[in-house]
């Protein structure tokens, strides 16, 4: 509710609903709202594509990089680029790597690259240069996959900026602004921020032209966006509940709640994650052998490149239904893709592997029908009974359980200590967090 009411510009006790809800429940697909002084007719509203189109999302399942990069056989078809994790990497692998990665629909990433580049279809568009495909001339940014990221950024930062409620106007790179229909969806407003970063607001006009622009070049690629969208979305279906989850280390042992609700992956979107880290004497990426274990019952949809992917449904597509991301697990001892594991059982052990870290740890989210679920809001991260709040900035906030509080702490990890009892810790005795002990 407090995300819609930003978009119109009003009090969420302003909006009229059919039934009583919280400013922070999660409203049904569907729920008739009575908005004042509203006329759709009054603002130019254009739904450019659907949620699931943007995001790695069931419609996603089946589609083959490779074969259509392939078959298309243009420039993307032979390119190659030196990643330092993988080493030589064709652009098939990258784009599906970063889809995988950032849970970005592949066939949008696609899309995004031959309208800018022409590159998939044919050969590298004129004026275009090998290591900005994407036209994001920075040094950072070299290279297919880090224009790629840079892509991923400005759709999350729409998606899930339009979500919560903190994205509501468009800022041009002219300098103009342009207020966003209340109405639209998410994926149309992540398409739109993407299309802001590049062009000033009448080029973008024409680039985001149904009829002539992006969109019909998307369509003229992949078919129907909308049709697809049929068969799967809403990707929230009505009555959306956490499944129940346990905390993702083992009895008895200490951990620390280092950081509260940041980034799921990238640099910027949804605010999905948390961080554990076991307790330690020494600072830093040092080998640790304590284990990281699973939420729940699932089957391993992906481990590989420091990530554990546990998919809650069990069919092993991490793009349907319920998904918990395990980030930095060591390739030691590691759980193997295709392993079915029951709740509590062994994931792998925290380390830095995988992505920027300072110290070793556990980086964990949720993500349902492929959309990064943010931890603290309509649908908060609940684990052993501690909810999750956010903070002010990212990477603060505070877990809570009945009248217990943590807070997260990445500079004095001794102040957040945490632990999910041992079997045969006896009934109402509580953990100590200075002492180390229960009591």
């Amino acid at each position: 509710m407090l995300a819609i009411a930003a978009r119109f510009r009003l009090l969420p006790e302003n909006i009229l609903l059919p039934k009583q809800v919280s400013s922070t429940e999660l409203l049904d697909p569907g729920m008739a709202l009575i908005i004042p002084g509203y006329s759709t007719d009054s603002i130019a509203a254009r739904r450019l594509l659907p949620d699931s189109e943007v995001v790695f999302s069931p419609s996603a399942v089946g589609f083959d990089i490779a074969g259509y990069i392939a078959q298309a056989g243009g420039y993307l078809s032979t390119y190659r680029e030196y990643l330092r994790s993988t080493g030589w990497t064709s652009g098939a692998e990258i784009v599906g790597r970063v889809a995988l990665e950032n849970s970005v629909n592949p066939r949008l990433l696609l899309s995004l690259l031959e309208y800018q580049c022409g590159c998939v279809l044919g050969p590298l568009a004129e004026g275009v240069a090998e290591d900005h495909l994407l036209g994001v001339n920075t040094r950072v940014r070299q290279g297919l996959y880090r224009q790629l990221g840079w892509a991923v950024n400005q759709l999350s930062l729409g998606y899930y900026g339009w979500r919560n409620g903190l994205v509501t106007e468009l800022y041009f790179v002219d300098g103009e602004a342009f207020h966003l229909a209340p109405d639209l969806n998410a994926g149309s407003v992540a398409l739109s921020y993407f299309f802001a970063q590049l062009y000033d607001y009448q080029d973008w006009r024409h680039v985001l032209d149904p009829e002539q622009g992006f969109p019909a070049l998307h369509q003229r690629m992949f078919g129907d966006p909308w049709r697809r969208a049929r068969s799967v979305e809403p990707l929230y279906p009505p009555g959306l509940a956490q499944p129940e989850l346990i905390l993702p280390f083992t009895p008895g042992k200490v951990w620390s709640y280092t950081s509260g609700p940041h980034k799921a992956w990238e640099t910027d979107g949804a605010l999905a994650a948390l961080d554990f880290a076991p307790a330690s004497e020494k600072d830093g990426c040092v080998r640790s052998d304590a284990w990281a274990v699973a939420v729940a019952d699932g089957r391993v949809a992906r481990a590989e490149h420091g990530a554990v992917i546990l998919d809650l449904d069990g069919d092993g597509r991490e793009q349907t239904g319920w998904a918990i991301l395990y980030m930095h697990v060591e390739s030691r001892d590691r759980v193997a893709a295709g392993t079915d594991l029951r709740a509590g059982d062994p994931i792998g052990h925290p380390s830095c592997e995988g992505g920027p870290a300072s110290g070793s740890h556990l980086h964990i989210a949720r993500k349902y029908n492929g959309e990064w679920i943010p931890a603290d809001g309509a649908l908060p991260f609940v684990l052993d009974g501690w909810v999750v709040h956010a903070g002010y900035k990212p990477y603060e906030g505070t877990l809570t359980k009945g009248d217990l509080t943590i807070v997260a702490n990445p500079y004095t990890p001794s102040q957040a200590f945490i632990s999910r009892p041992a079997e045969d810790t006896p009934a109402g005795r509580k953990f100590n967090r200075s002492l180390l002990w229960y009591e």
